[in-house]
């Protein structure tokens, strides 16, 4: 029935999707197995993608060529760049989203993709030969054997799903549970833990009284995610979302169902995320305040359902109705089905290598919650990575490992394989150590060319990452010829209270004082705005902040390059870490069970000191 494919992928969310999308667009034959094929691509939580540091990550995996950012910007229905009033490497783009176009969507790009196939059945099991993974045996009985495979399987495995006192088997309300898996990985040497995650309820928009709640409107300009030239929505299409708050009296009532509560009667095993914790958690964890922020989200276009952001919960139903109505704005709110919590099964990631490989079972590849992550975005980027890895190896090329000066992808695979998580793991710019370069603007100078290289990049994204490239430096060359005049600037600075000058100046210097917007400044300088007109709003944002932040730029690529000297020097493979006998028991433990490829790696595993390094560097020399 099955003939054998380079590439199986298990599971169709966001990281099995991206994987399945990647292996595919470089060459591979994949077959994408799901136990739904109504939910491929499924938001199975928020409505919205991107977000501190996060949409800098759904703009590296467009850069690539990766599908999120276009599925975001086609079915987006508002728009916000989060964190403008800090510094560009601060910015971050989100995006509200139609659910049901957002799943569609992405259903329809993978029909669309060349050499995909589709299969709905549960995968029970992996075949492994000769330590080797050869395929996969499905729920049905059928033998289906592939170059390699990627496990996607989301919150799964061994999933439980939990509303106060009752407990349901379940990877997502109304969805089955997959087993077997974690079984025979377990038997076969792996380690294997519980994690949870949780969702707010679902209401009816018609319920609510937005009068005694905060609009929250979309941007005025809608940068998008994807840099190829996608049909988005216009500002003024835009779907409003609005703020409420909880109160003392919301938090007594939740109190109240602490005692049927699965989380503090200890029915969950599985520790939750902490930075989006459930609304009794925050009660719980920040007693002293009396009021937590809510975000009413709307579900789409079409749709009644409106998303409560920041009321996450597993306690009883009747609890979470009394509670929510008690919130200004909901006093009447019916209710399209409870918040609850799944707990799951994941393999500790330290389990892997830099390419998302399994270091067990060679050919084998985890990506998403599975290593133990939380968030569409994290868990697509991973999709990426084993994808295009899972490919490369089937085809016996060298593999793809993006380092931490690169992109936050490989900030988030670093952080994973050498510090491992006992919570699930969401990325944050205070991760990435050289964040400054890795801005959500510049994400395809860093990267297409990479991608277009290994094949998965298209001719398209090319040419416009390299027309980006010359028309930033030709802005910078004009910018740094052309000179200001005192009259036309002045009456720009008493606007934003900047002192003025006496004399004309070069117009790359004005554009580095504080509070100048080289946007606002054209209006007052018409020549030099001329001057620009042939350039799109892309590259002449990416001018001048690469003019404005060229000193911080420099210093943090000089730190990259004093760094990369621990990066490029190899440990052998087959080096003996027990002749290292002056190093502390849990350096030594943690490099035999990671075996780190470089001294960089090394440095960063947890537990390691500065001391250990100096006496592998040691070692290694001899």
């Amino acid at each position: 029935m099955f003939s054998e494919y380079d590439v199986i992928v298990v599971g169709a969310g966001h990281a099995g999707s991206e994987a399945a999308a990647a292996a595919a667009n470089m060459g591979s034959k994949v077959l994408l197995i799901t136990m739904n094929m109504q939910t491929i691509g499924q938001m199975s939580c928020n409505p919205a993608m991107g977000g501190i540091a996060k949409g800098q990550i759904v703009r590296e995996i467009d850069a690539m060529g990766g599908y999120s950012g276009i599925v975001t910007d086609k079915t987006m229905i508002q728009f916000r760049m989060l964190n403008k009033s800090k510094g560009p490497a601060m910015w971050s783009p989100r995006a509200q989203n139609d659910r049901m176009q957002f799943a569609t969507t992405w259903r329809e790009m993978l029909e669309q993709t060349p050499n995909v196939d589709f299969y709905q059945d549960m995968v029970s099991s992996i075949i492994i030969e000769n330590g080797k993974a050869c395929g996969v045996v499905t729920g049905l009985g059928n033998t289906i054997r592939s170059k390699s495979v990627v496990v996607t399987s989301g919150t799964f495995l061994n999933g439980i799903i939990h509303i106060g006192e009752k407990q349901l088997g379940g990877g997502r309300v109304g969805e089955k549970a997959a087993t077997g898996i974690t079984e025979q990985l377990v038997a076969y040497g792996f380690d294997s833990d519980r994690l949870k995650t949780g969702t707010p309820p679902r209401v009816d928009s018609r319920s609510l009284d937005y009068s005694k709640m905060e609009e929250q409107k979309g941007d005025d300009f809608i940068t998008g995610f994807s840099y190829l030239d996608i049909d988005r929505i216009k500002p003024d299409q835009q779907r409003s979302c609005h703020i409420t708050y909880t109160n003392t009296n919301v938090h007594e009532i939740l109190k109240t169902g602490f005692d049927r509560s699965p989380m503090y009667q200890g029915r969950i095993e599985g520790r939750g995320p902490r930075y989006c914790p459930s609304i009794e958690d925050k009660i719980n964890r920040f007693a002293e305040r009396d009021r937590h922020q809510l975000f009413v989200e709307p579900e789409g276009w079409n749709t009644v359902e409106i998303y409560v952001n920041g009321f996450s919960t597993s306690l009883p139903e009747d609890v979470q109705v009394k509670a929510l109505r008690t919130v200004p704005g909901f006093e009447n709110c019916k209710f399209f089905r409870p918040g609850y919590a799944i707990e799951y099964d994941y393999f500790p990631p330290t389990q892997l290598t830099n390419t998302l490989e399994t270091k067990l079972i060679q050919n084998l590849f985890f990506a998403g919650q599975i290593n133990g992550t939380t968030g569409y975005e994290e868990a697509a980027c991973q999709g990426l990575m084993a994808g295009i890895n899972a490919h490369r190896k089937s085809h016996h090329l060298e593999q793809l490992v993006l380092s931490r000066s690169e992109a936050y992808i490989g900030v988030l695979i670093d952080d994973l394989i050498n510090k491992g998580t006992d919570e699930p793991y969401r990325m944050f710019t205070s991760r990435a150590e050289y964040r400054t370069l890795l801005r959500q603007d510049n994400a395809d100078i860093r990267l297409t060319e990479l991608s277009y290289n290994l094949g998965l990049a298209k001719q398209e994204r090319l040419d416009k990452v390299l027309a980006k490239k010359k028309g930033v430096n030709e802005i910078k060359k004009i910018m740094a010829g052309f000179n200001v005049e005192a009259d036309d600037i002045n009456p720009y600075f008493e606007t934003i209270q900047s002192s003025p000058i006496d004399e004309k100046q070069k117009a790359s210097k004005i554009i580095l004082r504080p509070n100048v917007e080289l946007g606002n400044m054209l209006a007052y300088v018409p020549t030099l705005s001329t001057a620009l007109a042939e350039y799109d709003t892309d590259t002449v944002e990416q001018a001048e902040i690469q003019i404005k932040y060229e000193q911080y730029i420099k210093r943090e690529e000089e730190l990259v390059q004093k760094m990369s000297h621990l990066e490029n020097m190899v440990i052998p493979d087959s080096f003996n870490f027990d002749k290292l006998n002056a190093i502390s028991n849990e350096a030594l433990q943690k490099f035999k069970k990671i075996r780190p490829k470089t001294l960089g790696q090394a440095s960063r595993i947890s537990g390691v000191n500065p001391s250990d390094i100096q006496i592998l560097m040691v070692f290694m020399g001899r």
